[in-house]
């Protein structure tokens, strides 16, 4: 698309008014200050991560996408003058480091952000991603008010922001599982910025297939187990595909969960609609042992607002408001087992 500067300074603009509310005067919080691909820009997106503009350009042709990132840049620090850091991710990239992101004004990136009075510790150029996914903040919410005195286990945690809020809201012990060493140290790091204790092994660097079925062999029962996959990965334990094959990692973990426990099921497939997820989740309650509990919405800076949006999602995520697609599945066990101690 090519970049008109007053067009694009217009959606820009409505884009910035749409979310003021959600500005804090410290300038430590994060959130989706423009999504382009709903409000009228498809191949940029922009995020606040505390005084760090992080641009995400995802055109197919890199050199289309110049005009279009300087004038947004321009136009985001002319209205965010207090902004100290500018990033720019390039998802076609060849060059691994700008994939990851590139510093293009001032520095360094912010290290750190708070989101509903929890601490979440960010590396800003890790990867291609961010570090702290923001559409998920809504459930980052409901675990920090509904895991009171439960226990969790995290699966594909990544940099462990579920298994965080969890403790942060009095959860008494989440094991926080991911194969990527790196993106752990990041989750405890938040713990440390909270004051959270690590307790002895709480995150285990290990593939999930294995480990899932060392903890199932253990008899080891959670309250809640979470699921937020990749959209596709393969190790030697076993492949992740969300397109095709959801079902298989829930009732993978369903036998981790303990009576009256739930399952926090997610999906980001693009190309998977809402409406073929939902068929999946309610294949997988046929037999009477699990039941759709609730939907948790991804928040509207993410999705665009009502007066913001343009155009329709490539395909339709309704009953759900964004192609990310999350459940909480409640779970009950034919032998009422209670949560392993």
């Amino acid at each position: 698309m090519t970049a008109d500067p007053a067009d694009l300074s217009a959606r820009l603009g409505a884009a910035l008014d749409a979310r003021a509310d959600l500005f804090d005067p410290r300038h430590e919080t994060a959130f989706r200050l423009f999504n382009g691909f709903s409000e009228g820009w498809p191949n940029l997106a922009a995020d606040l991560y505390g005084g760090t503009l992080l641009l995400h350009n995802y055109a197919p042709h890199l050199a289309e996408a110049a005009p279009a990132l300087e004038a947004a840049g321009r136009f985001l620090q002319s209205r965010l003058p207090w902004a100290h850091t500018v990033i720019v991710k390039t998802r076609n990239a060849a060059a691994a480091a700008e994939r990851r992101g590139t510093v293009v004004h001032g520095g360094p990136p912010d290290d750190r952000v708070r989101e509903g009075g929890v601490w979440y510790a960010v590396d800003l150029l890790l990867n291609r991603d961010a570090s702290l996914y923001l559409d998920t903040r809504l459930l980052r919410q409901w675990l920090q008010e509904n895991l009171r005195g439960q226990s969790a286990l995290n699966a594909f945690a990544y940099t462990g922001s579920l298994g965080v809020a969890a403790r942060a809201g009095g959860a008494r012990r989440v094991l926080q599982l991911d194969r990527n060493r790196a993106f752990l140290a990041i989750g405890q790091r938040s713990y440390a910025l909270n004051g959270l204790p690590v307790g002895r092994g709480e995150f285990r660097a290990a593939d999930f297939w294995p480990e899932v079925s060392r903890l199932k062999r253990a008899g080891e029962l959670f309250d809640c187990v979470i699921v937020d996959p990749p959209f596709f990965s393969a190790t030697r334990g076993g492949t992740v595909d969300l397109s095709t094959q959801s079902h298989r990692l829930i009732n993978k973990v369903r036998p981790l969960v303990a009576h009256n426990g739930c399952i926090i099921a997610i999906n980001n497939a693009l190309f998977v609609s809402g409406g073929e997820y939902m068929r999946t989740l309610e294949g997988l309650c046929a037999d009477g042992y699990l039941s759709i509990e609730t939907i948790i919405p991804v928040p509207p800076d993410f999705t665009g607002y009502p007066h913001t949006r343009m155009g329709a999602w490539p395909v339709d995520p309704s009953p759900f408001n964004h192609p990310t697609k999350i459940a909480i599945l409640r779970a009950r066990r034919k032998d009422e087992r209670p949560a392993t101690p």
